[in-house]
């Protein structure tokens, strides 16, 4: 892109870095703020730098927010005695949007791979099992995506609250979810009817 104004380079370079975006579309977007009024790109611009400041993670289910505790946890209308284990902030965003499950979260930001060198430690396996010791649960669900590092780290905490917390009851997500899929892409009704048929975690 040699010929084109160097400010306008550098932004569709920006673009092309997001997931997804290749540089067409990373073009389009360019030319379309340029095209725009400067109120557009000052909003932009401020939304991106709040969403690097005032965004972090909750401090009991972390689950991204911009107040400790989140939201969902500080609802007291939630269900206190089910806590639902999902692999990403994401995750957590399309289980909330199906609108059929309302007790709380517990994101661990990834999933077991030895292979790519994340064990339980990276993950918040820890903090979770810390809840556990300090909230009255009943159930856990185990929402993480049916993938293979998906259904590790779902057997490895089953295995883990089975050992150290064996009156709680642990279910999985139902196989209404395809494996390799991923929650945040699943449709509404898939996820509604994958959580009201959730199946028991053989112990």
């Amino acid at each position: 892109m040699g010929i084109y104004p160097e400010p306008l380079v550098k932004l569709v370079d920006q673009f092309t870095k997001l997931p997804g975006i290749g540089q067409k579309s990373a073009t389009r977007m360019a030319l379309f703020i340029l095209r725009s009024n400067r109120e557009l790109a000052e909003s932009l611009a401020r939304s991106l730098i709040d969403v690097k400041e005032k965004i972090h993670f909750c401090s009991i289910c972390f689950n991204l927010t911009d107040e400790d505790p989140c939201a969902i946890c500080r609802d007291g209308q939630r269900a206190d005695g089910t806590i639902c284990v999902v692999e990403t902030p994401g995750d957590q965003m399309a289980l909330e949007e199906s609108g059929v499950y309302r007790g709380r979260y517990h994101v661990l930001h990834g999933v077991l791979s030895p292979l790519d060198g994340v064990g339980p430690e990276d993950l918040r396996i820890e903090k979770l099992l810390g809840r556990l010791e300090r909230e009255q649960i009943k159930e856990i669900i185990l929402a993480t995506n049916p993938t293979t590092g998906g259904e590790t780290t779902a057997s490895f905490i089953s295995a883990l609250i089975s050992e150290k917390h064996p009156a709680i009851n642990v279910t999985r997500i139902a196989l209404g979810v395809p494996m390799g899929g991923d929650l945040k892409f699943m449709d509404t009704m898939t996820l509604q009817h994958a959580l009201k048929r959730r199946v028991q975690v053989p112990r």
